[in-house]
């Protein structure tokens, strides 16, 4: 099934159970792949588009909270981790630690990268293999970690 049909039945059973901060995720997730949809202009978004527009919502969020939580308000953080939670839900397990280094291991041995002017190289490749399963920071941290 995907992403955008499970959407539909996840916003059905939040407006049935009455989860207020549920809804608010799953219809601000379904008016950014309609964003997505009319943007790019083409009829039906892929899988890895779909992947992209959530892990943008999760991050958005997880950025909303933590400025937040910097100021002092957790009030306003609370909601906002609340619903990254439930956005969650639609990106595929996260990585181990462990795994993701073996990843970003094998991808320099692929490409041969000897330091850090190599690290945009290995950006791509890992960022396509684990797409979904990790962001951008961690990923980048770890290829910096292995490239030092």
């Amino acid at each position: 099934m995907s992403i955008q049909a499970e959407l539909m039945t996840k916003m059905k059973e939040a407006m049935k159970s009455k989860d207020t901060v549920a809804l608010t995720a799953l219809r601000a997730l379904k008016s950014a792949f309609m964003l997505m949809k009319t943007e790019s202009g083409a009829g039906e978004l892929s899988e890895a588009e779909e992947l992209k527009v959530v892990q943008k919502q999760v991050k958005q969020r997880k950025d909303s909270a933590t400025l937040f939580a910097e100021q002092g308000r957790d009030d306003l953080a609370a909601p906002e981790l609340a619903e990254a939670a439930v956005l969650e839900q639609f990106l595929p397990e996260a990585l181990s630690a462990d795994a993701l280094t073996a990843i970003v291991k094998e991808t320099i041995a692929e490409v041969g990268a000897e330091g850090m002017k190599d690290m945009g190289k290995v950006m791509g490749l890992v960022t396509k293999k684990v797409a979904g399963q990790a962001d951008g920071k961690t990923i980048s941290s770890e290829v910096k970690a292995q490239l030092s």
